[in-house]
């Protein structure tokens, strides 16, 4: 009887451990679609004439956040960062979140902050499908550039990158290179936001499973309202 009650015992501690870490990862995600809504909020903003041009924002085929990536020093090297990602669907519409992590690589930027907001605009099909594997390398598999800064400034000199990649720190918007960073799906935040390990690619094609989450449809609004209000411009 003793070694049943333990036994028991045992395992609702268990299953309330495991509990108490889902809720942990729920919140952690959402804060994360919380933050990158602002992000995208504050570098497309009319307000704001220093952020990402309309031309990027209406071609773009993918967008991936990565909020408060730390760095050590001037360099952002060999470091770590969660973030989220969307790509448009043929009707249109952007697909669910995506949790991603990127590590490794160096971050050429160099405005002395201990941590960066990042943004990287996915801008052809190679990009895209580099994206949807869920595993790829920056500047190895698929080239990427510092993205053109000023909501009307010119895009063309950056078409041919697969990803343009922007930066906010302490106020600053800038263009930033990326070179040998590694991304690559972030399981455990997709267990918590889609209650399953949904493949990479599923999410971004528009096939996860419905997530209710008030942080995920304001995070697609955000990315949608950005792109209706380029396209008009």
């Amino acid at each position: 009887m003793k070694r049943f009650l333990f036994t028991t015992v045992a395992g609702l501690f268990v299953l309330a451990s495991l509990a108490v870490a889902s809720a942990q990862d729920r919140t952690q995600i959402n804060n994360q679609l919380d933050k990158s809504a602002q992000i995208i909020q504050e570098l497309t903003s009319p307000n704001t004439t220093a952020g990402i041009p309309h031309q990027v924002l209406e071609g773009a085929k993918c967008i991936a956040v990565i909020p408060g990536m730390k760095q050590a020093g001037f360099i952002i090297g060999g470091k770590h960062g969660d973030g989220v990602a969307t790509c448009k669907l043929a009707n249109g519409r952007w697909s669910p979140p995506a949790p991603f992590q990127t590590t490794g690589g160096n971050f050429g930027l160099q405005i002395g902050a201990e941590s960066v907001d990042v943004v990287m605009m996915v801008m052809n099909d190679q990009g895209m499908q580099s994206l949807e594997s869920g595993h790829f390398k920056v500047g190895g598999e698929v080239n990427a550039a510092a993205g053109p800064v000023g909501r009307d400034a010119d895009a063309s000199a950056g078409w041919k990158a697969a990803i343009l990649t922007y930066a906010k720190a302490k106020g600053v918007y800038g263009g930033i290179t990326i070179n040998g960073a590694e991304l690559n799906q972030h399981k455990k935040n997709t267990e918590a936001l889609y209650g399953s390990d949904v493949p990479f690619a599923q999410i971004l094609q528009g096939q996860a499973p419905p997530a209710h989450d008030p942080a995920v449809k304001q995070f697609l609004t955000t990315i949608h309202s950005a792109e209706q209000h380029a396209a008009a411009q």
